[in-house]
């Protein structure tokens, strides 16, 4: 498995972004919901990250409630590459 490090999923999360002509702050204490970063951007950096590692993300609702800042989304995928 190709395990992308939390820089990395940072540039991921900067793309999805970008394609929205948002910016991804610099402060991972950010919220998601004042750089308008919804479930739909999270659903497309979890694909971006299995594209990238060639392996599938298992993760439930519950795990995804608690997600509410910039460093959320990248702990969450980081633990998650690592199931």
């Amino acid at each position: 498995m190709n395990e992308l490090s939390r820089a990395q999923i940072r540039d991921l999360m900067a793309q999805v972004l970008k394609n929205q002509d948002k910016e991804l702050p610099a402060d991972d204490a950010a919220q998601l919901r004042e750089i308008g970063f919804r479930s739909l951007d999270f659903s497309e950096l979890a694909l971006r990250v299995e594209d990238e590692t060639g392996e599938e993300l298992n993760f439930d609702a519950p795990g995804l409630r608690r997600i509410a800042t910039v460093g959320d989304v990248l702990d969450f995928l980081v633990e998650l590459q690592q199931q």
